[in-house]
């Protein structure tokens, strides 16, 4: 595979302008996986690692991601467990408001067997995020790093990781914590918030945040602040373009998502930094000009 991102989706419950609702499905990693494919060559192969269950909403989730073009071989079943629910609404400045029923959901067996690590196919970049390792068992978590170290150990892939911080997922913010630095020791392509890493490490800010991060050697990296557009601590800064705020902002799910996917395809292209930086604020841009995390294809 080109990229196999690991995580949990969702089926994303939204009230539509009549009253009823609209239901698809959604998350993070999945977000970033779709907008990737999307964005990429066609004969690009971006897959997804989870577990879903044996319910109606689990088939209708491997028909929608089969329709975006993604390889759901590395897809568990559980006859125990179902997909996770949530719904969103959103505020009249497009800020989100989410009630979840998660903590029951089949991707929280991920990796619940050292085997079923082994059995992951060769990728160039393996994706993940914070809120990937939130939902795991803490042994599957630990599983799961030390296996990524490995890997990068031998250089048999990239690793991309976005420090997605969601507190309610942890068991404390100490695990968290030591979780994500984990993860930034193994990474080679970081994907981080200013907001996320203020929110878990304390920085007093941004500059803060980015003069951590220019102390490693990434492979790539972007930071991202939101309408100010991303920044590289590979690139001096005058090195950066100009970027424009969104030129309509109604809802902004998905927008690190939807930043990560365009720039990591942009990646897999060949690009260099400037472009994947610009390839991940423009896909931004119009994800949050419209409703929902999985905007309509154009």
């Amino acid at each position: 595979m080109d990229l196999l991102a690991i995580g949990e989706v969702m089926a994303e419950v939204r009230q539509d302008p009549t009253g009823g609702f609209r239901v698809g499905f959604a998350g993070d990693t999945f977000n970033t996986a779709v907008y990737c494919a999307r964005e990429s060559d066609p004969s690009a192969s971006i897959g997804y690692c989870t577990r879903v269950g044996r319910d109606p909403l689990s088939h209708a989730f491997l028909s929608a991601a089969k329709n975006e073009g993604i390889d759901v071989s590395q897809v568990g079943f559980d006859r125990e467990r179902n997909l996770g629910i949530y719904t969103v609404s959103t505020d009249s400045t497009g800020e989100r408001i989410f009630h979840y029923w998660r903590s029951n959901s089949a991707a929280r067996r991920l990796f619940a067997s050292g085997e079923s690590l082994a059995s992951l196919p060769a990728a160039r970049i393996v994706y993940l995020s914070a809120i990937t390792l939130a939902i795991l068992h803490p042994s599957a978590r630990r599983r799961l790093i030390a296996h990524l170290r490995e890997l990068r150990g031998r250089n048999a892939c990239h690793v991309a990781f976005d420090s997605n911080y969601r507190p309610q997922l942890w068991e404390n913010t100490e695990t968290a914590r030591r979780s994500v630095r984990e993860m930034w020791q193994v990474a080679d392509i970081a994907l981080p918030s200013v907001d996320d890493e203020i929110a878990l490490f304390g920085d007093a800010d941004e500059d803060a945040v980015i003069s951590r991060f220019a102390t490693s050697d990434w492979h790539a990296c972007a930071i991202k602040r939101g309408e100010l557009g991303p920044v590289s601590p590979r690139l001096a800064r005058r090195a950066h373009p100009a970027f424009a705020p969104a030129p309509d902002v109604v809802d902004t799910t998905a927008a690190g998502d939807s930043f990560n996917g365009g720039y990591l395809a942009a990646f897999l292209r060949g690009e260099d930094e400037v472009r994947r930086l610009v390839a991940g604020h423009q896909i931004a841009s119009r994800v949050v000009g419209e409703s929902g995390a999985l905007i309509a294809r154009s």
